[in-house]
């Protein structure tokens, strides 16, 4: 008798649990909605979030550009007054610090990758500026002393 109540006890709980634990089909479908919703909202975010880190970003490095080509400018019109011999020396290392520098405007410019590669994009990009942004301050630099 024991044994026999234990029993139906057992299954009792079992089909209990079976029948109040699930959802109906409906609730499952209302859950779904909710979840696709809750997902859509995230998804817009990270977009938008997505864009507005490329449009710093993309200020950022214009500034940095834009100084870059100060620094070139003001070079250029110090070289004015250098002899002849220095001039042509380093009016070649000047193109091609200008060139550079038009490349990594146009190289921010027509980036059109995706989030995945974007880090790269920005941490590659990052270095190239420092490269260069070095490179000219120690051309400038070393030139005027």
């Amino acid at each position: 008798m024991k044994k026999s109540l234990i029993a139906i006890l057992t299954i009792g709980y079992v089909v209990g649990s079976i029948m109040f634990g699930c959802n109906s089909p409906a609730k499952k479908v209302e859950n779904a909605k909710e979840e696709l919703k809750d997902a859509k909202q995230e998804l817009n975010q990270a977009r938008e979030d997505s864009i507005t880190d490329y449009e710093n970003f993309k200020r950022e490095s214009e500034q940095k550009i834009n100084n870059n080509k100060v620094l070139i400018e003001e070079y250029k019109t110090r070289m004015i007054t250098d002899k002849k011999s220095i001039k042509a020396k380093d009016q070649k290392i000047i193109d091609d610090l200008e060139q550079k520098n038009l490349e990594m405007r146009k190289k921010i410019w027509e980036y059109k990758g995706d989030k995945d590669n974007w880090e790269a994009f920005k941490t590659e990009f990052n270095h190239d500026m420092d490269q260069l942004g070095n490179a000219i301050k120690s051309f400038t630099v070393k030139n005027t002393k």
